[in-house]
């Protein structure tokens, strides 16, 4: 490609020219029809902007905080897989990116790099993806990790019981390499599925039990808050917070997982809809109101009600 990049999708093109087709494709589609990876783009197109005029703009701040840490914008880098198949320097470069950026990475479980690397890697805010699989003491054993090293939340991805059926992973045989975050915890020969590993291994190892019960467990292993990542209905929002997770993440996996799904800027509108109504059904009653809790558990991370980055497709 000619000239300088100046937007996302010039880069995105340029990524397309520089990687192997099989990584391009790991990186860029979605599950079977790809309809909600689409639907998350095209959603955003129809999107408009009400300006207003004659406003004072010569100071512009879009410093919010997530947690209790301070972030320079709403926007996060959301836990995306294996950037070794993109970068020598994998998840190390993202997070000196984030850092001087000043915002928060989360680190995905299925990362090139050891949660290690990347936490010495520079000082910045980080959280870390946890998938919980057959085996509790792996999970253990990891959150124990995130927090020694400093990784201030725990990012439980939700939506994944089963991996989302990709077919051009299917049709290029992708191998995805071992993950060092699991080496000394877990071996297993590689379970391939149609020429690729990805499913076979998803079979083999993921927790396709894990439920809304869980969660207690989990909250019995770390001090750490935990966000729930997955969360497409008011229902599970306000299971959630019952729960006592200290935030959501508004997510479709990118559309990689379940195909048809709503776009996740869709939904983020339903979400913040129904938080303001019972904001207001609390009004001055709010100390009396059976609501309030839950109001006070979302609007706590109303700025993680988010469009999760996912939009040109999540890894995680």
């Amino acid at each position: 490609m000619a000239g300088e990049q100046v937007n996302v999708n010039e880069f995105q093109e340029l990524a397309r020219e520089a990687l192997p087709k099989m990584h391009y494709d790991f990186y860029a589609g979605g599950a079977e029809d790809q309809h909600t990876l689409k639907e998350n783009v095209e959603a955003f197109r129809r999107i408009t902007i009400q300006p207003r005029i004659l406003v004072d703009v010569s100071r512009i701040d879009l410093s919010t905080s997530v947690l209790g840490h301070n972030i320079s914008a709403p926007i996060m880098i959301a836990p995306t897989s294996l950037h070794k198949l993109a970068h020598p320097e994998g998840e190390v470069a993202t997070a000196r990116a984030a850092a001087a950026c000043k915002t928060i990475m989360t680190l995905s479980f299925t990362s090139s790099c050891t949660m290690e690397e990347v936490s010495s890697s520079c000082n910045a805010v980080r959280f870390f993806q946890l998938y919980v699989y057959k085996r509790r003491d792996i999970a253990t054993v990891l959150v124990q990790r995130a927090e020694k090293n400093g990784y201030k939340a725990l990012v439980l991805t939700a939506d994944r019981p089963r991996l989302g059926r990709k077919e051009a992973d299917i049709r290029n045989k992708m191998v995805a390499p071992r993950l060092k975050t699991l080496e000394g915890l877990l071996s297993i020969d590689p379970a391939f599925d149609n020429g690729s590993n990805l499913e076979g291994d998803a079979k083999e190892i993921m927790d396709a039990s894990l439920s809304w019960k869980d969660i207690e467990w989990l909250r019995s292993i770390t001090n750490m808050p935990i966000l729930i990542k997955g969360i497409l209905t008011r229902e599970d929002a306000i299971k959630a917070a019952e729960v006592g997770v200290a935030g959501i993440v508004v997510s479709n996996h990118g559309g990689r997982q379940l195909d048809y799904t709503p776009a996740t800027i869709t939904v983020l509108e339903e979400e913040g809809k129904f938080l303001f109504s019972l904001m207001e059904e609390c009004g001055e009653e709010q100390t009396s109101s059976r609501h309030w809790p839950l109001v006070h558990k979302l609007s706590l991370l109303e700025g993680l009600l988010s469009m999760d980055w996912q939009q040109r497709g999540n890894l995680g």
